[in-house]
């Protein structure tokens, strides 16, 4: 989900009349796209990233692409990218919410939690 939402932004942003959004979605987009890549997930690159920082990217991503319209105001100049950037959004926020956020390989970011229950797969 992440990966598509991030791709939907940056398209958004990219076909998008304004400059200020076009620049956004293209930097929120993709940025959530390589941390998806680089996070210890089966859909991974690279087990770079602890999944742990990767679920902090995912709510903190999700508020700043709603809010990211009204911040750089650009609702009302790019109303399409505007309303595709606060639906993915929300998308990634509910998706966190509803997550299991267990690693593949065992990495975290501080010392592991006697009720973890260990990797995905063990």
């Amino acid at each position: 989900m992440d990966l598509a939402a991030g791709l939907a932004v940056a398209v958004a942003g990219r076909f998008s009349r304004g400059g200020v959004a076009r620049r956004v979605g293209l930097g929120l987009g993709l940025g959530l796209v390589g941390v998806t890549l680089l996070t210890d997930s089966r859909l991974s690159l690279s087990r770079l990233l602890p999944i742990e920082l990767h679920e902090l990217a995912d709510h903190g991503w999700g508020l700043a692409v709603i809010a990211a319209p009204f911040v750089g105001s650009y609702t009302r100049r790019s109303p399409g990218a505007a309303a595709v950037h606060v639906l993915a959004g929300a998308a990634v926020l509910l998706g966190a919410l509803v997550t299991d956020y267990r690693c593949r390989s065992g990495m975290h970011l501080g010392h592991e939690r006697m009720t973890d229950p260990g990797p995905v797969g063990a």
